[in-house]
């Protein structure tokens, strides 16, 4: 597999960690809420664990492909990824180190040796972290909404990034996420939907 798919494969299962954005803040009115409250809502996150439903779009396919499994979050930096059907596979993020396990191999990749996936993964988890600032530094980002309904729209700053992944758009509850919508540069997109474990 190249490096430029590697580096695309991981950004998208990376996005999926998205989903554990799952906080239990009270609710505010909807004229103080903006960015700083929904971050602080998210910041809340201790180790979170959701299972997640994902379909994937593709202009070469008729149906989209769909896969599932689990997510965990541990604070500050570790991040696993768990996917079950239709294939087993795990990707762990933990400092700056992401592991693949495929089909009985493991591949580990240094983030600082891929620019656009560090930054990625940086976003990522600055967001969980309720880490604006960081955030903003990768993203333009604008918040719709209220508590109670949100939607939060990402686009990447750097051009490289920009090059895989051109909008990112994230709805909730209050402080949970409900769904991850990733649209593709190339045209593909995907759907996530989050499943709270009881």
């Amino acid at each position: 597999m190249s490096t430029e798919r590697n580096v695309k494969v991981a950004c998208d299962s990376l996005l999926l960690a998205a989903v554990l954005w799952a906080g239990s803040a009270a609710a505010q009115s909807s004229e103080s809420f903006g960015l700083e409250q929904l971050m602080a809502q998210l910041a809340h996150v201790e180790r979170a664990e959701a299972q997640f439903v994902e379909q994937k779009y593709m202009k070469v396919l008729k149906t989209p492909l769909e896969s599932s499994g689990t997510l965990t979050f541990d604070p500050p930096d570790r991040m696993v990824k768990r996917t079950l059907k239709p294939k087993p596979e795990t990707m762990t993020v933990e400092a700056d180190r992401l592991i693949l396990e495929r089909q009985g191999r493991t591949r580990t990749m240094r983030l600082q040796d891929y620019p656009v996936l560090w930054a990625f993964v940086e976003s990522i988890r600055a967001t969980l972290k309720g880490d604006l600032t960081t955030l903003k530094r990768f993203y333009d980002v604008e918040l719709d909404g209220g508590p109670q309904r949100w939607s939060l729209a990402m686009k990447p700053k750097d051009a490289k990034m920009s090059r895989v992944i051109s909008s990112i758009e994230i709805a909730g509850v209050q402080g949970k996420v409900r769904t991850v919508k990733v649209q593709e540069a190339q045209g593909d997109r995907s759907v996530m939907t989050v499943i709270e474990e009881n």
